[in-house]
């Protein structure tokens, strides 16, 4: 039973994510905004919710402390293997404003977590510092998308319709991705697995498989500034609103583990700002060293 539990996640993984990216990149064209504003907002936020379903919950339980775990290793996971899979599929140039803005913010507020996780918590005023910072990064994104109206045609899917692609698609890839976890730690467990592995391979990759899913769909449909936004804009999502969230809710209690992996994303940060501003694209010599460095350290966190 876990075996047909775990295709059924799959296929509503693959066909959730094509409906939404079709739907997303049409409301684009409606709302007449570049599809890169509506990756690093809608798209982004919505392929977000597993994380955030899973620290906010926490978070109100009183049992948060695996909040900055699990949203550093999603953005690892989104930085590395999100967008180094879309290049090794299909390489890309990436988006000049992403580049110019949203990179910047992104290695920004990785640095402000890390200062604020570095004495082991993570306090409520610290919570809502990010809480703002997410309010502000979104009023900035409205009025980048006033001030670049695009005069794309329309496409043969109504505005409708496009509404219904969005709501369904991000319905079939969050329960697509849930029935994934799931099943797929049954299996590892009757395979004798522990439960530590399966936390920090299946569990943590899980929540991060709306994000790649629908970065894949979206680069094979040629919409890579919606598949470079999803990731970035999700891992600028993670950390001002949920942690910023459940911090909010109940201090939250940071391993000296963590804090050294937050140090690491603020390397892969880096190394994605690197990648995109120099270069002509983003192509598949970058996309295998960004899978290898996440096997890398894959590797790390079992060993130590």
């Amino acid at each position: 039973m876990d075996y047909l539990l775990l295709l059924i996640g799959f296929v509503l993984l693959i066909k959730g994510a094509d409906f939404f990216v079709e739907g997303s990149a049409s409301l684009a064209k409606y709302l007449k905004v570049p599809s890169v504003i509506i990756g690093l907002t809608i798209v982004a936020i919505g392929t977000s919710l597993p994380e955030a379903a899973v620290s906010i919950s926490a978070g109100i339980a009183g049992n948060n402390e695996i909040a900055v775990s699990n949203i550093v290793g999603s953005n690892i996971f989104n930085t590395l293997i999100v967008v180094g899979a879309c290049a090794l599929i299909k390489p890309f140039v990436a988006d000049r404003q992403i580049v110019k803005r949203d990179l910047p913010v992104n290695f920004l507020v990785t640095v402000v977590l890390y200062f604020f996780v570095m004495d082991g918590l993570l306090l409520r005023w610290e919570g809502a510092i990010l809480l703002c910072g997410i309010v502000t990064y979104l009023v900035i994104m409205i009025r980048s998308a006033l001030q670049n109206r695009t005069e794309e045609e329309i496409e043969e899917i109504s505005l409708s319709k496009s509404a219904v692609y969005i709501i369904l698609g991000l319905a079939a890839v969050v329960f697509g991705g849930d029935t994934v976890v799931e099943s797929a730690s049954a299996i590892a467990a009757a395979l004798g697995l522990s439960e530590t592995l399966i936390g920090l391979t299946i569990v943590a990759i899980g929540t991060s498989l709306p994000e790649l899913v629908t970065s894949i769909v979206a680069s094979r449909k040629g919409e890579s500034g919606l598949a470079l936004g999803n990731a970035i804009g999700s891992n600028i999502f993670n950390i001002l609103f949920i942690l910023g969230m459940s911090s909010a809710l109940r201090p939250i209690a940071v391993a000296a583990e963590n804090i050294v992996d937050t140090l690491i994303l603020i390397g892969v940060c880096v190394l994605m700002f690197v990648f995109g501003k120099f270069g002509d694209k983003v192509g598949r010599g970058k996309g295998f060293v960004m899978v290898a460095l996440y096997a890398a350290y894959t590797c790390y966190i079992i060993m130590r």
